[in-house]
This record gives C-alpha cells, structure tokens and sequence, in this order.
C-alpha cells in the first residue's frame, strides 16, 4: 500500500509517503521553498500545499502519484467548528474551512497524476496522535497524548492505542487551548507567534514563578481528561514587549509562571491518562510536545514506564501521522520510527559536482571526522552537513553548526554565528554510552533531543558552553549503531581534548530553515565567521581562500 501524507492547513506544511507500512520519507516545504515554516499559520494562506516536498518524498520512494493508493490530508472539514462556537477570535476562519474542502483540487492541481479522489480527511489530533503511537518502538499499544494549539474544535486529544486502533478517551473543545496560551505569551513577550515559542522556554529559567498561583486559579486541569486556559490577563501580569527592546526581569518572570502552570497541568493530565487506561507507556505529540523542559518532568513525575515524543511533534509531523494511520486502515501495521533522517541526501558524486560549479577550493577527507575533531579541538567552529536531513525541527548530526563545550565564550559566538538572542542556550551531543555519566534526571537515550537534562557538577565547569543557566542542558545522546560517523568524529574530540562532548546547534542562521542541499550549506559557510564545512567527504577550510591553497578535489 503505497499513501502520501499531507499538512498544509495552519503552518510548517509537510509531507511523508509510507510503503508497505514503512516509513519512506518525510520533509518539510520550508527546505525547498527557504521560508521559514513555509508560510504563516493565517487563513489566508490555508489553500498552499507542500507540492514540492510532496514531489521529492515521491521521486525519492519510487512511486508515481498516479500509483497512490491514498493520500492523507491532516484536517477534516465535516469536524470544523466555527470561530464564534469554538470562542476563538478569528473572522477570517471561514477560509480555512473553504480551502479545506478544496483541499483534494488543490493537492491534485499541484501534484501532477494525483487522483483527487483518492484523498481521505484524517482528523487533525488523529494524525497527530498516529504519528506518535503508530511510530513509537512498542508496536502499536500504547497511551497517547496529544496537545497543540488547535485542530478542528479541539486543542488536545487524550486516548490509547490497542493493536493499533485509537479510542479516544478525552479531547479538550476550543477555545481552552494549552498551545495558543503559550503563543500568546510568545506574542505578549514581543516574539513570533507560532514560530518562537522555544524562546519563552528558554527565558524561562531566567525568571522566578512569581505569578503561578494566580495562574494556577485559571489555567488547571478539570480532572476528566480536559482543562481550562480562560480568563488570562497577562498584561496584568508584565507590561507587553516590543521586538526591538531587551527583556527584563519582568519578563522572564511571566515566562517562568506560564512554562510552570503548564508543566504542572501536562503531569494532571497524563496522570488521568495513565489510570484512565492502565498503560505504562505513553506517546506524545501536538506542538506542546516540543517542550522539552515539561517532557522532562512528563517522564519523571506522570507515572509512566515509557514515554515517547514524535521528533516531528509539531504540525509537520501530522503528514506523517495522517499516511500512517491509512496504512494502518488498509491492513499495513507500520514498523518502529526509522529515524529523523527522512528528508534530502545527496551522493558524493552530487556534492562533488555542487563543490567544482561553486569554484570553491575543497578536497577529499582521509577522515572527514578525525579532521572535524581536529578543527573542533583547536576552537573552530565546524559546519557540518552528512547524510539526509533532519524531519523537524532540531538537528540531529545531519544539518548541525559543532563547536567546542569547553569554551564558555563558543555560546556567546554561536549565537552571534546565526543571528540569535543571547538567551538561547546550545546543546550538547553526547556519545550514548558517556552520556549517564554527565546527564542525568532525563531518559536516556535521547536520540532526539526532546528531554532536558541535569549536567554533573564535575562536569558544568568542564563543558559550561552547554549548560544553560538553570544547570540543565538538553542532549542527543549519540548511538555508533545508528549514527556511526558522528560517534567516531565524537570518540576523536574525545581523543584529543578529553571530552566526549559537542556543542550542536542547527545549521541555519535567524529566521531561514535549517540548510537541506550543498547550496544551502555554501552560502551558510560563507555568511558566517565558520571555520570548516565538512560536507560528504569534502571539506572546505575558509583558511583557503586567505592562504591560496590549491584545491586537490
């Protein structure tokens, strides 16, 4: 059974194609299109489908869209509720419901061949909880949850998976949303709403909770499955910021209130998950699970034996939700997660060839990863591109920007590298079989970086470029099964500095998509003081162009 997977509704359009119950591939528009999140999440902007991702994950699998046998749209429009019923402020909303059912013209008019009859609605909370529990390594049975900011006319769905069918248990009905809370406190604290909610999280842990008992009173779980997120004045909470001003103490503080009240209303409801179905494993997904300070205390504190976050959380991940769960209908059980590794990847010979157009003076590795370790260990910072890219947003050893953890001062750099806020912490990857010994009160492994972890005492002064300012550092722990060269390039940082620790942020600057192709990574190479791109085999020192080395490539 070969099912194409499409998000395009609200924001980060994506699509996935599963064959046989295997997942093929999967990516985002934004790679191929270079905006960021592929369009903004207003109504006017419903009707764009991701018909160039859509036509890669199709080449790539070898399968032609006149050979589909369905294809997922991650919206169902018979489920809409209005903006004056779901009380959400919205009088454009009708358009989203329009482009919706046209949703199959849109999709066959961008995707040559495609049989628009051959399109199926799959409910927006349905795809997201199927991309978590249909994926996850336990075979199809599990608890699930799922909170975002909206679907249809509902911001979360609490179930459980039996042999791969869903019944859902509880969904909260809008306007209640945990998810467009956290968006407004992103716009109120002067940030992109639906775009930098990752920022609030990470001011947070400059700031006190000094508001979480007022909050507590209006933002609180019910006890059923469901919550309440009304009645919020957060201008009564701290004056409202502007893009263009620094933020204060004030500020972090309400960042603080709200990262704690939802933390503490997520662990009320998995804890009603967890004895509402007796399950000791539970999947995640929605954009509230990228959260990776609150997936932290979720693993710890909910009672759960297991749990499981869907690297592609956010709405991107509903493509590949929605392609899975019609598999699973047409009698194809699909396999654990693959891997995030699910977008482009390019041949030596491709990148060779980008490399000679560029007239760019480069040359074959011996060991592209002992010279990156090399490069790292002297202080420089490395751009490194191997392999397919990432599905979602971190990366992962796939599009990353490396440095070394050992200096304090590489934060402050890197951030100046891509453009960013001076708060925004770095992470650290971690050989799998170091990482208990540096990390701990997260899970291990954490392949995804989605689970924040406390850094050792012994090691905070070791690798302080890593530790953000609450002592936490949010890892990838790195397994040699699965990521072979990232590991040896590890073991050789390990080799000559004694750290089996590297800084990996996303290979990107401010405001544009991680980089996908060897294009993308020569122009993020030549943007930014970065000292080596280790592309494929190849690497590029920027030393060349200033020395006048011959390119031996």
């Amino acid at each position: 059974m070969r099912v194409l997977g499409i998000n395009a509704l609200f924001h980060d359009p994506a699509a996935a194609v599963v064959v046989d119950g295997r997942v093929v591939a999967a990516a985002e528009e934004e790679r191929f299109s270079r905006r960021k999140h592929g369009k903004r999440p207003v109504p006017f902007s419903a009707w764009e489908t991701p018909d160039q991702a859509a036509a890669w994950c199709l080449e790539h699998a070898g399968v032609r869209a006149e050979d589909l046998d369905a294809v997922a749209y991650s919206y169902d429009p018979d489920l809409h509720l209005a903006p004056e019923q779901a009380g959400v402020h919205d009088p454009w909303d009708h358009l989203r419901l329009t482009y919706a059912r046209q949703a199959p013209g849109f999709l066959a008019e961008g995707i040559p061949g495609l049989d628009p009859d051959r399109v199926r609605f799959v409910p927006h909370h349905v795809a997201h909880a199927a991309s978590a529990a249909l994926a996850a390594p336990w075979g199809g049975s599990c608890a699930v949850l799922v909170l975002d900011g909206r679907g249809e006319r509902h911001s979360s769905l609490a179930g459980v998976y039996r042999d791969g069918v869903l019944e859902v248990l509880a969904s909260q009905q809008l306007p209640h949303s945990l998810g467009l809370l956290y968006e407004d406190v992103t716009a109120h604290l002067g940030f992109l709403r639906s775009s930098d909610e990752f920022k609030v999280m990470a001011l947070a842990s400059y700031g006190r909770p000094r508001h979480a008992e007022a909050l507590r009173t209006l933002v609180r779980a019910t006890g059923d499955g469901g919550f309440t997120t009304a009645g919020v004045d957060l201008a009564a909470l701290a004056k409202a910021r502007r893009p263009d001003e620094p933020w204060t103490d004030e500020h972090a503080d309400l960042a603080a209130s709200v990262q704690l009240v939802v933390e503490e209303v997520l662990l009320d409801l998995a804890r009603w998950l967890r004895d509402a179905t007796g399950e000791t494993r539970l999947a995640l997904a929605g954009g509230v699970a990228l959260n990776c300070v609150a997936n932290t205390r979720l693993a710890a504190e909910s009672g759960f034996a297991d749990l499981w976050v869907q690297p592609a959380a956010g709405d991107a991940g509903t493509a590949l939700g929605g392609a899975l769960e019609l598999s699973w209908r047409g009698g194809e059980p699909t396999g654990p997660f693959p891997g995030a590794d699910l977008g482009r990847g390019w041949t030596d010979e491709e990148i060779g060839a980008v490399l000679r157009t560029a007239r760019v003076e480069h040359r074959r590795s011996d060991d592209v990863a002992d010279e990156v370790a090399r490069v790292l260990a002297a202080d420089g910072v490395v751009a490194w591109f191997q392999g397919r890219s990432e599905f979602g947003p971190r990366a992962l050893g796939h599009r990353s920007l490396l440095a070394h953890p050992g200096r304090a001062a590489n934060l402050e750099r890197l951030n100046d590298v891509k453009g960013r806020e001076q708060f925004r912490p770095v992470a650290p990857m971690v050989r799998l079989d170091r990482a208990g010994e540096i990390f701990s009160r997260g899970p291990v492994p954490s392949p995804h970086m989605l689970f924040v972890h406390d850094v050792a005492p012994a090691w905070r002064d070791r690798i302080p470029a890593v530790v953000h300012v609450d002592g936490t550092a949010r890892i990838q722990s790195v397994d040699p099964a699965t990521e072979p060269l990232v590991a040896r390039m590890l073991t050789a940082f390990e080799a000559r500095t004694g750290l089996p620790v590297v800084v990996n942020t996303s290979l990107n600057t401010a405001g544009r998509p991680m980089v996908d192709t060897p294009r993308d990574a020569l122009e993020c190479f030549g943007s930014g003081p970065v000292d080596l791109l280790a592309i494929g085999p190849f690497v590029v020192h920027r030393s060349w162009a200033h020395e006048g080395m011959a390119a031996d490539g």
